[in-house]
């Protein structure tokens, strides 16, 4: 008895998409019933291409050239595809290898500080209704006075601090330095009151410069700005390192 053979093709082909506009390559999935028409539809979503302006070219495994894929009522299925097989896209609409991926075309959008200031449903209308962060005046107004008791307490410190004064300066997480107060009071490059030190080593920052402005004068790396409360004023002589003795 004859016996009849039955070949069942699995709907569903895997494929490699590459395209002119970019140099990444796409894993899809499509059904073999689809159009061409169709797939263009799909890959537009895939590869940015407008589907009107595409061709495609199939290509094998191996990457051997097939065929075009031109018949747009013709059925994916009819063509060649296999598993692992590539589709090549061509945008023929003028687009630029990478131009999807440069965000400086990309229009942005801006809204001013007095329009977003009455949207009710952005962050910061979240956090005036849940009173966070700056919309909470009592917390606001107590970082506020604890910042002008912070400030106070440094400027009575500064001023208890003279010029030419022989100091201590101890630093949280940093080994005690002895040095000589060089300069008290405020700096452009951070608000509040300061205390310049030219230490007795080279444990410094700086030579008395900071951004261009000489606040007083040092070695290289034995100059420091620290807060007044980290400075200690006292006799402290300057150690002997024993650089006279053989």
């Amino acid at each position: 008895m004859d016996s009849e053979i039955t070949v069942v093709t699995n709907p569903v082909v895997k494929v490699r998409v590459t395209s002119t506009l970019s140099s990444f390559e796409n894993q899809s999935k499509f059904n073999r019933g689809i159009t061409i028409a169709e797939l263009k539809s799909k890959l537009e979503l895939i590869v940015g291409a407008p589907a009107s302006f595409m061709d495609l070219d199939i290509f094998s495994v191996s990457g051997k050239f097939l065929q075009k894929m031109d018949d747009n009522e013709a059925l994916l299925g009819s063509y060649p595809v296999d598993d692992n097989c590539r589709i090549h896209v061509i945008d023929r609409s003028g687009g630029q290898m990478g131009e999807l991926l440069d965000v400086s075309k990309v229009e942005k959008f801006e809204i001013s500080d007095d329009a977003y200031d009455k949207r009710t449903d952005s962050a910061r209308s979240f956090m005036k209704k849940q009173h966070v962060g700056r919309f909470n005046e009592e917390e606001m107004a107590k970082k506020q006075a604890d910042l002008m008791a912070r400030n106070a307490e440094q400027k009575a410190a500064a001023d208890a601090i003279s010029v030419g004064s022989r100091c201590k300066v101890e630093v949280l997480g940093q080994p005690v330095k002895l040095g000589t107060v060089m300069y008290v009071g405020t700096t452009d490059f951070k608000p509040g009151y300061w205390v310049g030190v030219k230490y007795d080593e080279p444990l410094g920052k700086h030579n008395g410069t900071v951004e261009g402005k000489k606040y007083f004068e040092c070695g290289d790396k034995y100059g420091a700005f620290v807060k007044p409360l980290s400075v200690t004023v006292g006799d402290f002589p300057e150690e002997d390192y024993g650089l006279d003795e053989m």
